[in-house]
């Protein structure tokens, strides 16, 4: 897949430098939220400066949490697309690690989360609430099955494109 074209405002980013967000994500809050705060959605508390898995404090302010916020809005901030023969010989090995993957992470970052799986002609469209998630899954990918892997990242929408196939 590296001689695909890159869709307008996406640059391929080499995989072995972090990406720094340069950009506010419009998602996350705009000032500092009151401590403790707890999302009515999912349950998360923000504590400590981030949204953790904690008990709910008594007397905690209610905020919906920016993962919650895109999964009512329909609104990535990830998109990976599986595609290639391996991918329908190892459909459920595959899908199978995503959801591993995405609960490993899950469990220690609540705003990373899977919006979506979805069977498209080509394979699947997985769609995550952040970018980390969707590069990871990408990498836990390419670091079981090898294969083709690239990633198009978008700074003017803090968004990110993970294409991979075999």
């Amino acid at each position: 897949m590296s001689h695909s074209t890159h869709p307008p405002g996406f640059h391929l980013i080499r995989r072995d430098r972090l990406q720094q967000e340069t950009v506010l994500d419009s998602y996350k809050s705009k000032g500092k939220l009151a401590e403790p705060t707890v999302c009515p959605e999912c349950g998360a508390v923000f504590h400590g400066g981030r949204w953790q898995w904690l008990e709910k404090p008594q007397g905690a302010h209610s905020e919906t949490c920016p993962a919650c916020h895109r999964m009512r809005d329909r609104f990535p901030a990830g998109y990976l697309s599986l595609g290639g023969e391996f991918l329908a010989e190892h459909e459920t090995e595959i899908m199978q690690l995503i959801k591993h993957h995405e609960t490993r992470e899950k469990a220690e970052h609540p705003l990373q989360r899977l919006m979506d799986i979805e069977k498209t002609e080509q394979g699947y469209r997985v769609t995550t609430t952040d970018i980390h998630l969707a590069r990871g899954i990408g990498d836990a990918l390419h670091h079981a099955y090898q294969g083709e892997l690239e990633f198009h990242y978008n700074p003017d929408q803090n968004l990110l494109r993970v294409n991979w196939s075999r």
